[in-house]
């Protein structure tokens, strides 16, 4: 779709040149959602793709996503791997969620090379499952801004249904993903009300190196829900959790009502402990 309110579109060489954000000026990155339909209170667009951010950089901290990385990139996807890639290295089992919460998204292989990791973050909405993935991850935002730079764990960055913690004139940079979360175990499901539909429900375990344990739930609910555990927890364990959720935090609209959401994530998460308790079993493969 056309912005015909559009005027200027300002290329980013530097990070002064996002002093132009405001009022009327909005990011552009991959552009899937912003070109989508109308935004007739945006007149100008400030490109973000041109700053050159690597995709993917190692670090003695973990692996830092650059906001820019594509999903594809974000997946592992290339030619005859257009489902992705099921582990990054085979010595980081977390990444075994890129390409599955890829996967979840109502999205072609096309859109994927052109949408963003930072463009899902942060349009934070139930159905973004590579948000999800991150929070599952305990990955922590970048965010830099007119006052300076600070830091933002994804498990506080969402507050609601496209209602984050961004303030004016700020971008993500970048996400961290910690080593801890890099070598921990996954367990992965998800649920549509069609077999190509959007995502009712999808559930993430994660078993850290230090024995510990957390349920990421999204698209069930309206923001990201992590649920703790000192341990994996039992299939009864977790099913008590996920019925304790605050009622209204689950979602309502044309891709499953409240009270299905609730049961089915319960069915789910009980699957994803339950592989996470059989230390003998490996992520979740790609089919």
């Amino acid at each position: 779709m056309d912005l015909d309110t559009v005027t200027q579109v300002h290329l980013a060489r530097d990070r002064a040149d996002l002093a132009r954000l405001g009022p009327g000026c909005s990011v552009l990155a991959g552009g899937t959602f912003l070109y989508s339909e109308p935004h007739d209170n945006i007149d100008a667009l400030v490109d973000i793709t041109t700053l050159g951010w690597p995709a993917l950089r190692v670090s003695d901290a973990g692996l830092e996503i650059a906001a820019t990385c594509t999903l594809a990139e974000f997946a592992g996807a290339r030619p005859g791997r257009e489902l992705g890639t099921t582990l990054m290295k085979p010595e980081w089992p977390g990444t075994a969620l890129f390409a599955l919460s890829c996967r979840a998204l109502l999205a072609s292989h096309k859109i994927w090379r052109t949408a963003t990791v930072g463009g899902n973050v942060c349009l934070s909405l139930p159905a973004g499952a590579v948000l999800g993935s991150l929070v599952a991850l305990d990955a922590v935002a970048t965010v830099w801004g007119p006052l300076g730079e600070r830091s933002i764990p994804l498990r506080e960055f969402v507050f609601g249904p496209g209602v984050n913690a961004l303030r004016e004139g700020e971008v993500v940079r970048s996400f961290l993903v910690p080593t801890s979360g890099l070598l921990s175990r996954t367990s992965f499901r998800k649920i549509a009300l069609a077999p190509l539909g959007r995502s009712g429900s999808v559930v993430m375990g994660v078993a850290m190196p230090d024995g510990s344990c957390a349920v990421t739930i999204t698209a069930a609910t309206d923001r990201p829900v992590v649920l703790e555990f000192d341990t994996v927890p039992a299939e009864d364990a977790v099913a008590r959790a996920v019925a304790s959720i605050d009622p209204a935090r689950w979602f309502d609209d044309p891709h499953g009502a409240p009270d299905w959401r609730a049961h089915v994530t319960g069915l789910l998460a009980r699957e994803v402990v339950g592989e996470l308790r059989d230390t003998g079993s490996a992520p979740t493969a790609l089919s």
